[in-house]
């Protein structure tokens, strides 16, 4: 089976790591000292503590395995080589909303580094998928899902 690459982003690359970093030594802990309280009630079959501790160590478990393999897939996006005449993954945007006259700015990053509060947007969302290829000055037509249309004019492109 073939590894699909995950590009990333230099900042979204560290966030992971810190990411990690955090779950290996502070949670894992944290879920360890739950478990071993939960074990001192006793009667393993009817207590809630100890089971929610276990899922809660499942749950941390999996975002380590996940995180690790976003990590060993990925493929950090340089900033140098980012094309600022057209709008690209790593790309910072401004756009114009068409219809409401509105400056928007979006970041457009990976699915592992979304943020929509702070304006990171994913390569593979409506918007983003709209963005792509697109030069300053040029017209990206978004189709949402329930037959809307937004159009947003491309004012800048940076990185």
């Amino acid at each position: 089976m073939i590894k699909k690459p995950i590009y990333i982003t230099q900042e979204g690359y560290k966030k992971l790591e810190t990411e990690l970093e955090y779950l290996k030594t502070v949670k894992r802990k944290e879920v360890s000292e739950t478990l071993k309280v939960a074990l001192s009630f006793g009667d393993l079959s009817e207590n809630s503590e100890y089971d929610e501790a276990k899922n809660e160590q499942a749950m941390v478990e999996s975002n380590i395995s996940q995180i690790e393999h976003e990590l060993k897939n990925a493929q950090v996006i340089k900033e140098e080589n980012i094309d600022i005449n057209k709008v690209s993954l790593g790309s910072k945007v401004e756009v114009k909303d068409l219809e409401f006259d509105e400056i928007e700015k979006y970041n457009i990053v990976s699915s592992v580094e979304v943020d929509p509060v702070s304006g990171k947007i994913s390569d593979e969302s409506p918007v983003g998928k709209a963005l792509i290829g697109k030069k300053v000055g040029e017209i990206a037509t978004v189709s949402l899902p329930d037959d809307g249309v937004i159009k947003y004019e491309i004012l800048s492109i940076g990185k």
